[in-house]
């Protein structure tokens, strides 16, 4: 595929340093780490204050109007439709934000400044020109948007703009790893993106063209959600507690002002990156997706259902949230409810000693467990499989069902409607379980211990045996030809299973990777990280 569009800031180019250049640069680092020491964040005193938009007024917005005569037909349940194709949950994006008449949260881990992060950028801030409150919310460790950008976003009368447990040194943002190491380890993982408090997406899509199919790198299969009734408010109000959050300071305390005419250069920018040839599919895309105005309209098929929102408390991203505020409490308890099956997608999968303890247990009571996750060859972080790895034969000693799946060619387009979970060039980055065949959680939520310790996440517990049983089936049907099953042989080694076109093939080592990268991975087996990973 094309390469990726040019940033709207071109970064300085890499070499390697000479042995005095390198000296001299890590002593200068070592200076600014010292008196990394005795920089501060600035004060939230006196902070501006914002809230969701009134159900009154969201009412009277157009969408508010397709919202309720849907409401009336539904009433205490939510409306949903997911979103597994990267382009069209590019569009819905795109295409909700054009369709805000009052306001605009939204709230990312990752906003890459490439094709379609620009162009999803641009949408934020066309609506702002029509007059809608825009209010975005960062998180500074994955924002790759330069500072100058965010400063000249904030100075626009219609966008407020904060960033999440951000770091005090804005060219050496690394150094906060050294001086500051217990908040900055601490990050918002949260994805949400809501319009006139009347309408949703929520899932595992950060907004980046890996994200929506629009790199020739790795693809990510994904899963998202676009929600319209209560749990909309649930969102919106979600929202407000990480705005008015410790964590969440204004970029006008943090940034020096603009330079001049930024925007006008974001606008020039982003028009040079429509002509583009790789940005056709999403200008098409824009064009042909009709999800936002079936919506509209009343003609989108939803599924309703009971929907609740299970979120940390944002206080997590200062280490002060009550234990009993963490997602992974809420999430346990489901999980040990379970009574005939347990599926689960997790692209970054770490038991840990802990969660081998909940899986083998339900596996041993006879829960039918299934797990997917990535195969070391597809993973985009070998160190974290080596966190998974180190699990593997226990969860299989017990009963659980292992599929990591398969690496496939890098070069190949996406598919236009692929199946869901899949890519014809991926690495999986969903994040959903199934309970039992009734129950199904969509959102950020990673199965390891950064979700669990450090990260602040959300998702969607849906109450709906259509949605749950579509991914228990897809474990059935669809998966095994897309992943390798991990099995044990009678001398405890591993093995690996792979269907293609009808045949099974064997494979005694991890699949399609090298020697070097095997040894790496259990090098890092050995080493007690897995409460980084």
């Amino acid at each position: 595929m094309p390469s990726k569009a040019a940033p709207l800031k071109a970064m300085p180019s890499k070499s390697t340093p000479s042995f005095g250049v390198a000296a001299s640069l890590f002593g200068s680092l070592f200076s600014m780490a010292l008196l990394g020491g005795c920089t501060s964040l600035p004060s939230l005193e006196d902070r501006s204050h914002t809230s969701v938009l009134p159900l009154a007024q969201a009412k009277e917005t157009q969408l508010g109007q397709a919202v309720s005569e849907h409401g009336t037909k539904h009433p205490g349940v939510s409306g949903l439709y997911l979103l597994d194709d990267p382009r069209g949950a590019f569009a819905a994006r795109a295409l909700l934000a054009r369709a805000a008449e009052r306001t605009l949260d939204v709230q990312y881990y990752i906003w890459e400044d490439d094709l379609t992060g620009t162009l999803l950028i641009q949408a934020l801030l066309d609506a702002a020109e029509r007059g809608v409150r825009v209010r975005l919310l960062l998180d500074d460790l994955g924002n790759s948007l330069s500072d100058n950008l965010l400063a000249a976003l904030s100075e626009h009368p219609n966008i407020q703009v904060r960033l999440f447990n951000p770091f005090k040194h804005r060219n050496f943002k690394y150094l906060g790893f050294v001086t500051d190491f217990s908040r900055t380890n601490r990050r918002m993982h949260n994805k949400s993106l809501t319009a006139d408090n009347q309408a949703t997406i929520v899932g595992g899509r950060n907004v980046g063209d890996e994200y929506f199919g629009a790199t020739d790198g790795t693809l990510f299969s994904d899963l998202d959600v676009l929600a319209i009734g209560p749990v909309v408010q649930e969102v919106s109000e979600d929202f407000d507690r990480y705005w008015a959050s410790g964590s969440a300071y204004p970029v006008n305390r943090l940034l020096p002002e603009a330079s001049p005419g930024t925007l006008e250069d974001l606008s020039s920018h982003t028009a040079r990156v429509k002509r583009q040839p790789d940005a056709q599919t999403y200008i098409k895309a824009l064009e042909e997706n009709r999800t936002v105005t079936q919506l509209l309209s009343g003609e989108l098929e939803l599924v309703w259902a009971p929907t609740h929102l299970l979120s940390d408390d944002p206080a997590k991203g200062l280490g002060e949230a009550p234990t009993n505020g963490h997602l992974i409490d809420q999430i346990s308890s489901i999980i040990r409810d379970s009574e005939r099956s347990l599926d689960i997608v997790s692209a970054y999968f770490v038991p840990t000693k802990h969660g081998t303890r909940l899986l083998t247990g339900l596996a041993n009571r006879g829960v039918n467990v299934n797990v997917l996750t990535n195969s070391l060859s597809a993973t985009d972080v070998a160190m974290v499989h080596a966190g998974y790895a180190k699990w593997r034969k226990p969860l299989l000693k017990a009963g659980v069902s292992l599929f990591e799946m398969q690496s496939t060619e890098r070069n190949a387009p996406p598919s236009a409607s692929p199946a869901p979970l899949s890519s014809s060039s991926s690495s999986l980055h969903a994040k959903t379980f199934a309970l039992d065949g009734e129950t199904l959680f969509i959102g950020s939520f990673n199965f390891d211990p950064r979700s669990a310790t450090f990260n602040t996440e959300l998702g969607f517990l849906i109450e709906n045996p259509g949605v749950a049983q579509a991914l228990h089936q897809t474990f059935e049907q669809k998966i095994p030809t897309r992943a390798y099953q991990v099995r044990l042989n009678e001398k405890n080694d591993l093995y690996w299973l792979s269907k293609v076109d009808g045949q099974t093939k064997r494979y005694d080592t991890e699949p399609n990777t090298s020697w070097w990268k095997r040894q790496s991975v259990k090098f890092f087996t050995l080493l007690p990280i897995d409460w980084l990973l």
